[in-house]
């Protein structure tokens, strides 16, 4: 068996890598602890992640608040088995053998954290969905 099947790995890609994809990524690495490795980034990072974001997410027990945007590479895809993008659109780059979700949701920028919440929500039940596919608790 391959250490990539004992060890699933996902990146989660969105435009700012403020919001969507720092929920993602906080939430996956929370619920499914070492049995993934997890990465995020942005096709355009914003300078820091969303305030509401990080309201929202220590809300549900989960601290981001010391989380930072990151651009999007070509090596963070190549080293992922799973890419999960939230609407970056035609700017993330695409390579075979990859296996490629998109997750339509709301963007949570510019929003207060009341609006935030439920795209919290729907993202946490997404992960969860996901772990049980890719890394089933023993």
């Amino acid at each position: 068996m391959t250490i990539a099947a004992e060890r699933p790995s996902v990146l989660f890609v969105c435009v700012h890598n403020a919001g969507r994809s720092q929920m993602a990524a906080a939430f996956l690495t929370h619920l499914a602890g070492d049995r993934v490795q997890v990465r995020s980034a942005g096709s355009a990072p914003a300078d820091t992640v969303n305030p509401a974001v990080v309201e929202a997410m220590s809300e549900a027990g989960v601290n981001i608040s010391a989380e930072v945007p990151k651009v999007l590479t070509v090596e963070a895809v190549q080293a992922s088995d799973v890419v999960i993008t939230m609407g970056c659109g035609d700017t993330c780059p695409v390579f075979p053998g990859k296996r490629y979700l998109d997750w339509d949701l709301a963007d949570p920028a510019g929003q207060g954290v009341d609006a935030v919440r439920p795209i919290r929500d729907e993202i946490e039940k997404r992960i969860r969905d996901l772990i049980d596919e890719i890394a089933p608790a023993e």
